[in-house]
């Protein structure tokens, strides 16, 4: 060795990965062996270590976080102290993920307890510092802080111990470990940039290399190729070398090679294709691939023969802080295998197969990704399905490739695991890193976690642990010791089908590998039982017990019938069960279901006869049936299960054991018709039981003689014939086996009609159609069909409804193309006799609609028309006579039909209207309907009127005329009322004012005014209405009708209509009077009246009052529509008479004691006031009131209230435009002073030179010379932009716009010229022209010293839209428009009439604001 350990003594392995102070602890718990005396680091180091297992097999010395003391490990990791990350502080802990429950454990941690404590004892007994970096391949290799090398052996033996402290002090920590192929050479790569090879053979190093990359980066990555002479490297910097070895003249030496800058974009990880041995022929190992990840791709490269790069692929979008990773991996794509590179960079994992095509070029395909909800920070193959992902919260996800399943998550919390953050910081090199760098490096652990022949080591601050995939028995005897049964056995089953993930250690074909899994899941169910048995609670509640035993014996059977071990369950497993009672029964309980699914036919008799008891003493007989008709008849006792199901009605049961058993079909019906025949013979009534006898026994005959088993399954074909003619004997047999004398012939025939006739006939009809072929079958049928006529015609035990049932059966049948059957003609016409009897009231619906039916399926070839029609009409079937009329084509009889039918006439608007307008009918067919519909117009009217007018709009339009007056006379001669009329007219004629579309009737104005005349008469609220939809009546006889029924509202509106103004006014005015008087004699009646009526007359003068309001609301807004176009002598006419109206009113209720009445009438009057100031001068207003007789004299008190109102109302007005004008002045002298300040503010250049000529802008010091500043900064001579032609005018202009020609041109580096040259964008909003201000003082008095010109550019105007945008909002006049028609609803004065729309304001812009 390079250096001898120190000798002296350390604490054993175990009590050295106890790093924190606690009293004491208990050896039991964490199985540490008691020792005499400790070891020494030298024996340690000399022994074999026999008593550990090797790393690279199975150690028993599993890891299980869920019994691990919090407190025997270090929570913090090395990222704490060495990135100074805080993030990987004082995570929770996190049991295994849900899947778990599914898969098992997959993955087995193993803590190398003989390296673990070898790294401890180095770090205090030699100093070697903290771990850093780790490899393994046919050994492992650990890196120390100061720069040494420990290697050990597959016995945790520690072999060798490279470097020293003095390299230490000068290389600095191990950054990067790697081992060639054959575990000869090691490579160690430094935090301060150097790399040596050293000869794992005997600890000799051969190569320091500290050339091979830039100077003060530290190395990231050191990887061995396939080639041992062939390294690459990668070092902070972000670059990537290559290295050769060789060897000439016995010097060694080493070349490097860039391969990759770090100006370019920084490499942070690189993973050469390392070939298994397995597959060193592999075509793809001579382009010595290499993966590079940089911080925004992957790139995927050839070493040879030469440089070549395959592909470069870009990240998508992730977090800045995500750790790239890389793995190679050879995986069977397609039957064959080739390289498959899985890279990630945040939570998604992709995958690239790379393939070497026969042109010798690489290709790759992206495969499809995995997407995790995690941060993953590091990534290793395990097997070529698996692999294992570490999240930045250090949980290890094992994930299944093809399914892109979770298998299993650990938490290595407890491994305290070594991040690589100070390398990626090089801070032994000063931290001469990029930020980037320097983020990913926060989380980067490449040199923790090495993987190697489907193991991965990783290295924690104190301890190494080791992980590998746990075998298929391995993962049962997990799940076992933790006692999860079921997740066994689903496990195992998982395994059996194939269907589990990272499987390892099944061997052999299919058939082999599942006798294995079935041998395991067989002991796995006898462990399962003596546990269910042993573990169940002895005392307690019942339902514990079966709640426990439920979860149980279910799993079992599923199990056992999977595995196809019936023997099994019946005998071994349910002998262990049936010791419990409880257990036994929750076991033939749980049969059923497997029984009914078809997966269970066959039951051993010991079970089957614990199944029937058990079933019987708890009721169960439903599942007893269900179960019995899916079981092998052959395991049933047929007696004892005959008897047990007959007594207990499970004639399912019976029918099928009898079927099945025995090929007895007629014993099971015989049996059934012995229990329900003599109840419907003696006509008791039926229970449910019986119901459902009598249903079963009905679609038993059908299954019998359709070929069909019952209750389910076909009966065998070479007995279906004979069962169907051995149901046809028994059906026709004379009598009974049991007969006695009262016995009726035909018994079973007698008793299937009484129970349901319909049902019978229609297993019949289904039965006759498959027998066509088969001559014996229509003997059968023929035969059949005599005896229901036999006993059914002439038989007062059968309702009209079953014996019509009957006979439509037969004329369905008679009516087939190849009908057989033979039926006396005679037999129908007794049946017609009997449906059509007059004199029998009872059942008339249900006699017709058997008539009805018998006729539509073909009956009426079996009767006698005109007997027919005879019967039909004598006996009120009117449905009957429509349907014989219109096969003779009589229309207009079947409306007569109709309107005699009481239940249908309703219906007869919707026939013919469907006749007239439906092809296929004859124009004088509908012309002999459209003569009966006259006819009978007012029936049809008083039937509906709206659906007749729908009828007329239709099909009547020329009839209109002859209807009305038909429909007048008619009337009269029946001395009605014409509110009929009315109604038809009405919806006739509104249909046509609604419609949209063109008018069918020709509106004639009489007919509206006749509609007017009747509606005066029946409705006159709804007057107005018709009058204003309407304008098809004539004006003059319109006001006429109006005014002989004293319709005033309506005649007023026509009056107005005409321009008639006054007229209309003075039919309103008077309605208002009258009901004015009618208010002041209620008030008046109410003095004299008692109290018992004090409540209904306090009603009546409410609504008094309100149609008072009403009737001056409707006189208000006549005025104010009318007024507009009226002089003020005629407004006078109008408002001065509606004032003193109200006025007069007033004064005949002042003295009366209802004072809310009265205050009614002065609301009214102030508002008739306010509305009328409008319109008359408020002078000639109070004029008018003062000269009232009663107000003229004496005081004004009774007029006080409308003087201060008046008064009220204009100081309000006056305010509120006085407010209105010093705000609008305020807000135009805000503005405009803002925009002063800005365009007169002073400009300040960015330089004193001028920017075009770029002289100084006093380029002579005695000569005067004007000078042009910009708002942007920029400073010109006036000549320079003159040559320069950087105005927007004209030149000759006197006082011309300019723009800045640095920010519009494109010689100022800003963009072109602006297209729109008045609106340039660089255009200043002052541009400022003045003097140097050096010229003397005989210049002449012209020349100004300061010149400004305000002009906006583009930018300046969005910016000032921005402002107006945020600005814009109501106005204040709106604002205030609102808060006036607010306050005008509440206040009683006038208001000046405002049209808000018409009046707009000019307001200035808003301010600007300089920053």
């Amino acid at each position: 060795m390079s250096q001898s350990p120190d000798s002296r003594s350390l604490l054993s392995a175990s009590s050295q990965l106890n790093l924190m102070e606690v009293e004491s602890i208990d050896d039991k718990e964490f199985d540490i062996p008691q020792v005499d005396t400790p070891p020494t680091l030298e024996s340690i180091l000399s022994q074999m270590e026999e008593e550990e297992d090797p790393f690279v097999l199975e150690d028993t010395c599993l890891l299980n976080t869920d019994n691990m003391d919090a407190q025997s490990y270090d929570t913090s990791s090395l990222a704490s102290s060495d990135s100074g990350d805080p993030a990987h502080l004082k995570r929770k802990r996190r049991t295994l993920d849900q899947n778990a429950a599914v898969h098992g454990s997959v993955l087995r941690l193993s803590l190398l307890k003989g390296i673990s404590a070898q790294i401890v004892a180095a770090a205090d007994k030699v100093d070697a510092g903290l771990p850093t970096a780790i490899a393994m391949s046919g050994v492992i290799a650990v890196g120390t802080s100061h720069g040494l090398a420990l290697v050990f052996d597959t016995n945790q033996a520690l072999r060798l111990c490279l470097g020293n402290k003095t390299t230490g002090a000068e290389f600095g920590a191990v950054s990067a470990l790697s081992i060639n192929h054959d575990c000869s050479r090691l490579l160690c790569g430094f935090a301060k940039g150097q790399i040596t090879m050293w000869d794992l053979a005997n600890g000799k190093l051969l190569r320091t290399i500290t050339d091979a990359h830039p100077p003060g980066t530290a190395i990231l990555h050191v990887k061995f190729t396939d080639d041992p002479t062939l390294a690459v490297c990668n070092d902070s910097g972000g670059s990537v070398f290559e290295l050769t070895f060789r060897r000439v003249m016995g010097m060694r030496s080493c070349d490097s090679r860039c391969l990759f800058s770090g100006s370019k974009g920084e490499v942070c990880c690189i993973e050469p294709l390392r070939t298994p041995p397995d597959f060193r022929d592999h075509p793809i190992t001579c382009y010595s691939l290499l993966a590079m990840a940089s911080l925004t791709k992957i790139l995927i490269i050839g070493l040879k023969p030469s440089l070549n790069v395959w592909m470069t692929l870009p990240y998508t979008k992730s977090d800045p802080s995500s750790v790239p990773q890389l793995a190679w991996q050879f995986v069977p794509v397609q039957k064959t295998v080739n390289p498959m590179l899985a890279f990630c960079k945040g939570d998604s994992v992709h995958f690239l197969l790379v393939k070497k095509e026969e042109t010798g070029t690489i290709h790759v395909i992206k495969q499809r990704q995995l997407q995790l909800s995690c941060d993953i920070i590091s990534l290793n193959w395990i097997n070529s399905c698996s692999l294992v992902l570490l999240d930045s919260h250090e949980k290890l996800h094992v994930v299944d490739r093809p399914t892109q399943d979770v298998l299993e998550t650990l938490d290595l919390e407890q491994v305290q695991l070594v991040y690589n953050s100070r390398h990626f910081k090089s801070l032994a090199t000063g931290g001469n890193v990029s930020q980037a760098l320097a983020l990913v490096g926060e989380k980067a652990c490449y040199q923790s976690l090495s993987s190697y022949a489907g193991q991965i080591v990783c290295l924690g601050t104190k301890s190494a642990h080791i992980m590998s995939l746990r075998n298929w028995k391995e993962r049962l005897d997990c799940l076992l010791k933790q006692e999860h049964f079921t997740e066994a056995l689903s496990l195992a089953w998982s395994f059996h089908e194939g269907t589990a993930k990272a499987v390892v250690g099944l061997h052999g074909d299919s058939q082999r590998r599942k006798a294995v899994i079935s041998d395991k899941m067989v002991e796995i169910l006898l462990h399962f039982t003596e546990y269910a048995v042993k573990k169940c609670p002895e005392q307690g509640k019942l339902q514990v017990m079966e709640q426990h035993f439920q979860e149980v014996v279910p799993v079992l059977v599923d199990y056992c019938l999977l595995l196809q071990k019936a023997d099994l369950l019946f005998n071994q497993l349910y002998s262990r069960l049936v010791e419990n009672m409880v257990a036994k029964g929750v076991f033939l309980e749980s049969l059923e279901s497997y029984i009914v699914a078809n997966r269970l036919g066959h039951i051993t008799t010991p079970v089957m006869k614990d199944l029937l008891a058990h079933y019987h003493d708890n009721d169960m007989m439903d599942s007893l049936e269900r179960c019995i008709v899916h079981l092998d008849v052959t395991s049933l006792d047929i007696q004892q299960v005959v008897q047990v199901c007959w007594n207990n009605q499970l004639y399912d049961a019976v029918i099928y054991i009898f079927n099945r058993g025995m090929n007895d079909y007629i014993t099971p019906m015989e049996k059934l018709f012995s229990v329900i025949g003599p109840r419907v013979r003696e006509g008791r009534s039926l229970t449910g039981d019986d119901v459902v006898m009598g249903n079963k026994l009905l679609v038993y005959i059908s299954c019998c003689l359709a070929g069909r088993a019952y209750p389910i399954g076909d009966i065998p074909e070479d007995l279906v014939v004979q069962v169907k003619y051995q149901v046809f004997e028994f059906l026709i047999r004379l009598h009974s086996g049991d007969s006695s004398q009262k016995e009726e012939v035909f018994p079973f025939i007698h008793t299937l009609l009484h129970f349901d006739t319909r049902e019978f006939l229609n297993v019949l009809a289904m039965t006759f159609d498959d027998v066509q072929n088969d001559k014996q079958a229509l003997e059968y049928q023929q035969r059949i069909v005599d005896i229901l006529l036999q006993v059914m015609v002439d038989n007062p035990d059968f309702t009209p409804s079953q014996v019509g049932g009957l006979f439509t059966f037969l004329a369905r049948q008679l009516a087939k193309p190849n009908n057989t059957l033979f039926v006396n003609r005679n037999l129908f016409d007794q049946v017609l006799e009997f449906l059509c009897c007059p004199d029998d009231d009872s059942r008339h619906t249900e006699r017709q609609q058997v008539l009805l039916e018998l006729l539509q399926v073909g009956g009426v070839v079996q009767f006698n028309e005109e007997r027919l029609f005879t019967l039909a009409e004598k006996a009120k079937f009117y449905q009957i006579c429509e349907f014989l009329y219109e096969q003779k084509h009589l229309y207009d009889r079947i409306v007569d039909c109709y309107l005699q039918d009481p239940l249908r006439k309703a219906e007869i608007f919707s026939y013919i209207h469907n006749l007239m307008s439906m092809p296929g009918y004859s124009s004088e067919e509908k012309l002999k309907v459209k003569e009966k519909v006259l006819q009978h117009m007012q029936e049809l009217a008083s039937l509906d009127p709206g659906k007749l007018a729908d009828l007329v709009v239709w099909h009547f339009t020329e009839e209109v005329q002859t209807i009305i007056s038909e429909l007048q006379a008619s009337l009269c001669v029946s001395l009605q009322d014409d509110s009929l009329l009315f109604q038809f007219l009405r919806c006739l004629l509104e249909s046509q004012e609604g419609s949209q579309s063109v008018s069918r009737l020709p509106l004639e104005s009489e007919l509206y005014e006749l509609l007017l005349d009747l509606m005066c008469r029946f409705e006159p609220q709804e007057l107005l209405k018709f009058l204003h939809t309407s304008q098809h009546y004539r004006l003059e006889e319109a006001i006429q009708i109006t005014e002989k029924y004293h319709c005033n509202e309506a005649k007023a509106y026509l009056l107005e209509k005409k321009g008639d103004i006054p007229g209309a006014f003075a039919g309103l005015l008077q309605t208002l009077k009258e009901r004015l008087d009618v208010l002041t004699a209620e008030m008046s009646g109410d003095i004299g009246g008692g109290v018992d009526g004090q409540d209904e007359e306090e009603a009546d003068g409410e609504f008094t009052l309100t149609t008072v309001k009403s009737s001056l609301n409707q006189i208000i807004l006549f005025c104010h529509r009318n007024c507009q176009n009226l002089d003020q002598e005629q407004r006078k006419d109008l408002w001065f008479p509606l004032l003193d109206t109200m006025m007069a009113s007033q004064k005949e209720v002042m003295g009366l004691s209802d004072k809310h009445i009265s205050d009614g009438l002065k609301e009214m009057t102030l508002k008739v006031l306010n509305c009328m100031s409008s319109f008359i001068s408020l002078p000639a207003i109070i004029q008018q009131i003062l000269q009232d007789p009663v107000y003229g004299r004496g005081k004004l008190a009774e007029i006080q209230g409308l003087i201060l109102g008046m008064l009220d109302t204009f100081t309000y007005e006056q305010t509120l435009l006085e407010t209105t004008t010093n705000l609008l002045n305020h807000d135009l002298h805000w503005s405009l002073a803002h925009l002063r300040s800005a365009v007169t503010r002073g400009l300040h250049p960015r330089q004193d030179c001028c920017n075009i000529c770029l002289q100084h802008y006093k380029r002579k010091q005695d000569t005067s010379e004007e000078i042009i500043v910009f708002s942007c900064g920029h400073l010109y001579h006036l000549q320079c932009l003159e040559q320069k032609d950087c105005g927007w005018g004209v030149a000759s202009e006197p006082q011309q716009p300019w723009r800045c020609y640095k920010c519009s041109s494109s010689h100022g580096g800003r963009g072109g010229a602006c297209s729109e040259p008045n609106r340039s964008r660089s255009a200043s909003l002052a541009q400022t022209q003045f003097s140097s201000g050096h010229q003397e003082k005989g210049a002449e008095t012209h020349r100004k010293k300061v010149v400004a010109v305000a002009t906006l550019d583009v930018q300046q105007e969005l910016s000032w839209d921005h402002l107006r945008g945020l600005y814009r909002g109501p106005s204040r006049l709106s604002i205030l428009s609102e808060v006036s028609h607010g306050q005008s609803s509440e206040k009683t004065g006038f208001l000046l009439p405002v049209q808000p729309e018409s009046f707009h304001l000019k307001l200035a812009p808003p301010p600007l604001f300089e920053e």
